[in-house]
């Protein structure tokens, strides 16, 4: 959510990214998107592999997260859809962002608390922001 007081501004505007494009704060219908790929993964896994164990279906999608993020800059939902996971200072998330930011987003309400820019205090714990490709 931009800057009330300024009628120009746009999410992401104070963290020095462009509005549109590649590059810009991913919005919310794609965030959702690919949350719902990555747990339908982690699902289909847990079904054929863990009777479908609910506790192996989180373990899965974290683990998924927690090695993606690192290795190929988002989830396979991520990439999918069309974003990436970095540093809010640009670059490679490092290994222990993506830990932090998997460990809030099992726990659900971090993620769905957003700042001005729209980004869920996963990812501001994190240092993380998630962008369009």
């Amino acid at each position: 959510m931009p800057d009330a007081s300024r009628p120009d501004s746009y999410p992401g505007e104070r963290l020095g990214l462009p509005a549109t494009g590649s590059g810009s704060l991913a919005k919310l219908g794609r965030r959702v998107l690919a949350l719902a790929i990555d747990w339908a993964c982690a699902v289909i896994i847990s079904l054929a592999f863990f009777d479908y164990d609910p506790l192996a279906t989180t373990i899965v999608f974290a683990a998924v997260q927690i090695v993606f993020i690192p290795t190929l800059g988002g989830s396979p939902g991520h990439r999918i859809t069309g974003m990436r996971v970095q540093r809010v200072t640009g670059g490679w998330t490092g290994l222990w962002r993506p830990v932090v930011r998997t460990l809030l987003l099992v726990l659900v309400i971090p993620a769905v608390i957003w700042d001005a820019d729209g980004r869920g205090l996963h990812d501001k714990a994190a240092g993380t922001v998630l962008l369009r490709v």
